[in-house]
């Protein structure tokens, strides 16, 4: 299944969960709804809101019993054919595929090959660091471009959404605790994350964690240590790799972050980036405005973001 949030018509009311399917946007609150009136289940259905929740934060926080509830939802929407409960992608805003995550923790030199070009040793362990919720925004959204810097810098990345509640996870049973992936840009200014020893300043300004386009829930994807990924900049080719390069597994970064935090369901978790940087090319290549950058993971469709002057105030 493929997760989205969405508004539609007037664009104040928060957004909704929902799937999408082959150009389509299904409401999963008011197919399920639909599905247990269906099923004589009356009551249930009055009470619909809190069985399959259209808030995306209450929606994730529910854990797997959402999505299965979700899973039927879609289905009977597309067996019974209910128009009233589906959109055209055209008529919808799609937002982020988590609008506001608990915690977004991102690991930084993960992928062997960028390791290489930024002439850096293997790590002992995952380095982590945080980005905001005020980072967050949509596929097709415009990414800032901050006046503080000089040298924006995109990551194209595989992001794990948490599913369950994980505290002190063993490796070998991680993957049950994630939801699914999706396309993350760990938009960096550069100069800012090397003026001090920490990344934060660097990794966390307005609109700088793009995602989406949608959630692919986990049982869609059959491996996720071996997935290409590609990154363009107004077409061309820059990053071009695949997670086999990770040096830190999936799994493992499940099973060391829940021992020194717990994840709660939508948390997020940005594995890393392979080369190709803007960077480490010679010579170095920023983003500027106007620019349009495109990322592939294999599985997980595209996402893409134009770089856009950040407003005065907003």
């Amino acid at each position: 299944m493929k997760l989205v949030t969405y508004k539609a018509g007037k664009e104040l009311h928060p957004y909704r969960i929902g799937s999408s399917v082959e150009g389509r946007v299904i409401d999963l609150q008011e197919a399920y709804r639909h599905f247990l009136l269906a099923e004589g289940e009356v009551d249930l259905a009055m009470s619909v809101a809190s069985l399959l929740p259209a808030d995306p934060h209450v929606f994730y926080q529910m854990g797997p019993q959402a999505l299965k509830r979700a899973y039927r939802a879609e289905a009977f929407a597309l067996t019974e054919g209910l128009e009233t409960v589906q959109y055209r992608a055209e008529e919808v805003k799609v937002g982020p595929p988590v609008p506001s995550p608990s915690k977004i923790i991102c690991v930084g030199l993960n992928y062997k090959d960028h390791i290489e070009e930024m002439g850096r040793e293997l790590p002992e362990y995952p380095v982590l660091f945080g980005k905001f919720v005020n980072a967050v925004c949509a596929h097709d959204q415009g990414v800032y471009h901050s006046k503080l810097t000089e040298k924006l810098d995109y990551e194209g990345e595989l992001a794990v959404v948490i599913g369950r509640r994980a505290q002190e996870v063993p490796e070998k049973e991680a993957m049950e605790y994630i939801a699914g992936y999706t396309i993350a840009n760990d938009v960096t200014a550069r100069d800012l994350q090397r003026r001090t020893p920490q990344f934060l300043q660097g990794k966390t300004l307005d609109r700088s964690a793009p995602m989406g386009p949608y959630l692919v829930t986990a049982d869609e994807i059959e491996d996720v240590s071996n997935l290409a990924i590609r990154t363009f900049v107004n077409g061309e080719k820059r990053q071009d790799s695949n997670t086999g390069q990770l040096i830190f597994s999936v799994p493992h970064l499940i099973s060391f972050i829940s021992g020194i935090m717990t994840l709660e369901p939508g948390d997020i978790i940005m594995t890393g980036t392979p080369n190709g940087v803007g960077f480490a090319m010679d010579p170095p290549q920023f983003l500027k405005e106007g620019d349009v950058v495109e990322i592939e993971i294999e599985g997980l469709g595209q996402l893409r973001n134009a770089i856009i002057p950040k407003p005065s105030r907003l």
